[in-house]
């Protein structure tokens, strides 16, 4: 399925404006008192991601019913229109119910073969990042590149733990570049990938993601000219893990990863 520039925009305008919506449902529960929950697999959830997911799940199923829909917390929809939309509601729950405004509301629709656009919300900070594909990548509507940095010696390189990546079997590596790094921080989640897609940071470390967490900073880092893939060095949403680069640090990254894998 082949979609025209004017159409893709449509769909990225759509995207940011159910995203604002949602991030301004999640900010207001961010500010009042709520439950957390433990869900099957020990993570935390609250009624701010189910409020949002069901926000965005109803906003996407009136303008485009035949679409699927697919999301962290409720059951997917299966369209039978060849596109998927792929929300994550709350990016970053740990933070957010810690009050630590390092949280994003994920948006992203792919066709068949591709992921067509992506968006962040992190409302808490009052920054959107929103890309398609052919149309750019643009933070709070200014158009956003990733650094220049050619170094590891000169980069600022982030994860959300970087004990975990010890935990995936990615220690060795992940210790490496953080010896040769200039600086090292975790400010992490769809957080850390957004700062390298805006120039702020140079490289980013996630040794585990799903699907949802991946889908929208795919087009998000491509189209700011960095690279975003996995400690394979593939370019996809389906690796269960992920590393943003400036594009320019990527050969350098992955000769350190297949060294010390």
């Amino acid at each position: 399925m082949t979609i025209g520039s004017k159409e893709l925009q449509q769909l990225v305008d759509f995207a940011v404006t159910i995203a604002r919506e949602a991030g301004d449902l999640a900010l207001r529960h961010y500010r009042s008192p709520y439950a957390v929950e433990k869900k099957p697999d020990g993570s935390e959830v609250t009624v701010a991601d189910r409020d949002a997911e069901a926000h965005l799940r109803s906003r996407i199923s009136k303008q485009f019913p035949d679409d699927a829909i697919f999301g962290e917390e409720q059951e997917d929809y299966k369209g039978a229109s060849g596109r998927r939309w792929i929300i994550d509601p709350i990016d970053g729950t740990f933070s957010f119910v810690r009050r630590v405004p390092m949280f994003g509301v994920l948006v992203a629709l792919a066709d068949e073969s591709n992921v067509l656009l992506g968006v962040v919300n992190l409302p808490a900070t009052q920054e959107i990042v929103s890309a398609a594909r052919g149309l750019g990548c643009f933070w709070n509507g200014a158009r956003a590149r990733v650094s220049a940095t050619e170094s590891m010696t000169e980069a600022l390189l982030l994860s959300t733990d970087f004990g975990t990546c010890e935990a995936y079997g990615f220690g060795r590596s992940a210790e490496r570049l953080q010896r040769q790094a200039k600086a090292c921080r975790t400010w992490g989640d769809c957080y850390g990938h957004i700062l390298v897609a805006t120039g702020r940071a140079d490289v980013m470390l996630d040794p585990i993601m799903n699907v949802w967490d991946c889908a929208p900073l795919l087009p998000i880092l491509e189209e700011a000219g960095g690279t975003f893939t996995d400690w394979k060095g593939s370019p996809t949403i389906d690796g269960g893990n992920a590393i943003s680069t400036n594009r320019k640090l990527f050969a350098e990254v992955m000769k350190v990863i297949r060294e010390n894998s």
